[in-house]
């Protein structure tokens, strides 16, 4: 019987299934690069919006705190868009006819919202809670960036949830004191510039975020001071009181920090946080 493949079809068949394979394997790296690029995630681009508005100008040039724009930043999920009377305000005032603030002007007289772009847009199914962030030590330029150095507003991060997991897995990189979490160049505290925190005033129901206080200038020495009342008559003063000496309460105690891991799990203790395997579950996004 005539043999029907030539000898060489073996060949051809090991060639082609290790070229159908390398097929394959390229074409899932591609698949892989082009869902992180930014064509797919939208990092660094700008979108149009309806007034090319600055926050560099306004935050850096004016200086201007985030919480006046966004005013539920640190109550809600939602951080908040500001209505046209904020723009209002001071655009009554000044740059009353400048042609990019037509829309601001026409809004504020036909009472109809202007209708921004959403920079950060998360899908659907993802819950973010802005409030929560803020409130546990989280800046703002932690997720957005550098926003005071930008003309026009954009997305700087993937916002893709192994970016979200990389923080939540290790937060102590990224935490801060709440009362630098508007401070757009927070660096961390170095040998340089160290950091130095106490905690104190803890009680329930009270944040624990706001029982830290920490303080980029070393504190003062600790005094024991005291007010002697002795010099001091007021009508109505016990005898027994006179001559007293009251003890004034003692500073608190500050520890120092050089390094911005250190100070971050000294805040992950004392702001409560949650540890890396219950931050890391699918139900802190997933609802």
């Amino acid at each position: 019987m005539a043999q029907i493949f030539d000898r060489s079809s073996n060949s051809l068949a090991r060639m082609s299934l290790v070229l159908t394979g390398l097929i394959v394997i390229a074409l899932g790296v591609t698949l892989d690069q082009l869902q992180r690029s930014p064509w797919v995630t939208r990092q660094g681009q700008r979108p149009d919006q309806p007034v090319p508005f600055s926050h560099k100008h306004h935050v850096q040039g004016l200086g201007l705190q985030c919480q006046y724009c966004h005013v539920t930043v640190e109550k809600s999920s939602y951080a908040g868009i500001p209505p046209t009377k904020t723009c209002i305000n001071c655009h009554a005032q000044i740059w009353t006819n400048a042609a990019l603030l037509e829309p601001v002007r026409k809004s504020w007289a036909t009472d109809e919202s202007i209708v921004w772009t959403k920079v950060h847009d998360l899908p659907d199914y993802v819950y973010f809670n802005h409030s929560i962030h803020v409130n546990k030590g989280l800046g703002c330029a932690s997720c957005h960036g550098r926003v005071d150095q930008m003309p026009l507003m954009y997305q700087q991060n993937t916002l893709q949830m192994e970016w979200c997991l990389n923080c939540h897995r290790d937060p102590a990189k990224n935490l801060r004191p709440v009362s630098q979490a508007y401070n757009m160049a927070w660096e961390g505290p170095t040998p340089e510039k160290p950091v130095w925190c106490s905690v104190n005033d803890e009680k329930s129901g009270k944040p624990t975020a706001q029982t830290v206080d920490c303080q980029t200038k070393e504190p003062g020495k600790t005094e024991v001071a005291s007010l002697n009342l002795g010099s001091l008559k007021l009508p109505g003063m016990r005898p027994q009181m006179e001559g007293a000496s009251v003890p004034m309460p003692l500073p608190a105690s500050y520890t120092k920090f050089t390094s911005q891991r250190a100070l971050g799990n000294y805040l992950i203790d004392h702001y409560k946080i949650r540890k890396p395997n219950e931050l890391s579950s699918c139900e802190v996004c997933h609802r």
